[in-house]
């Protein structure tokens, strides 16, 4: 780790994210775009090891949910400008244990799992792994995250992050001050509990506003399409060597 340096602004695009991934050492996970919260388009990318939400922040927005003070979550604040798309993503790979998440992030998860989530923002900024990784992605973007103090007339995005975490469903936004309880689930029914509050989030805005980006980090399709594969071709030589198989090849 070295002194916090700059961030710049990077692509809001699944490929550049899955790139990123793999450049700080995560092994088997890509990044998918989602064009509609639908149930059979979930299914099919499963397992899913998280969602990432962009929405247009709004200056003075109340929200009266009260952040948990005492979870069993990594969660760590945003102190950086123009790394919350980085943070989000990262959020998800520390808090997923079937992730292999790599010799270097492991070390700092281990190494900050005690700080306080400043803390651990900060300490997340001096990752020169992350830093480097997300910085290489430098380009000019539409969608900016601006380094300056947003007004009404700024168009500003934000990302936040949707995940199960030991039964209970959670969204982690680095800027508030802990992670947003959402209930009791589970590994086969979480997606299905997180559809209607990310809907009921777009709805809040009006019908014109359409800056909206929903995206999933799930397991590496290759792989997924590579053990569907090879379960269909044992499947198929343990057919072929059944005892009612080898009777009526005689």
């Amino acid at each position: 780790m070295s002194e916090s340096g700059s961030w710049c602004t990077i692509e809001s695009d699944p490929g550049v994210f899955t790139e990123l991934i793999q450049l700080i050492g995560v092994r088997g996970v890509q990044v998918e775009e989602l064009y509609a919260l639908d149930e059979k388009i979930l299914d099919e990318l499963k397992p899913v090891y998280g969602l990432i939400f962009l929405f247009k922040w709004r200056q003075g927005e109340k929200d009266d949910r009260e952040p948990e003070k005492y979870y069993n979550i990594y969660f760590a604040n945003q102190v950086i400008n123009n790394a919350c798309a980085t943070q989000a993503i990262v959020s998800i790979l520390l808090n997923c244990p079937d992730i292999e998440i790599g010799e270097e992030l492991k070390n700092f998860k281990d190494l900050t799992q005690d700080f306080d989530s400043r803390m651990k923002g900060l300490a997340l900024s001096n990752v020169d792994l992350i830093r480097e990784a997300h910085n290489s992605f430098s380009r000019p973007e539409p969608i900016v995250l601006s380094e300056k103090r947003a007004t009404e007339n700024d168009d500003v995005f934000h990302f936040i992050s949707y995940l199960p975490v030991d039964g209970v469903l959670y969204e982690l936004d680095g800027l508030k001050n802990g992670p947003i309880n959402l209930g009791p689930c589970d590994d086969s029914n979480w997606l299905s509990k997180v559809t209607p509050i990310i809907q009921k989030r777009i709805e809040t805005y009006s019908k014109s506003e359409i800056h909206f980006n929903l995206l999933a980090v799930v397991k590496n399709r290759t792989e997924v399409f590579t053990e569907q594969i090879n379960g269909l071709e044992k499947e198929k030589k343990e057919l072929l060597n059944s005892p009612e198989q080898s009777e009526e090849i005689k």
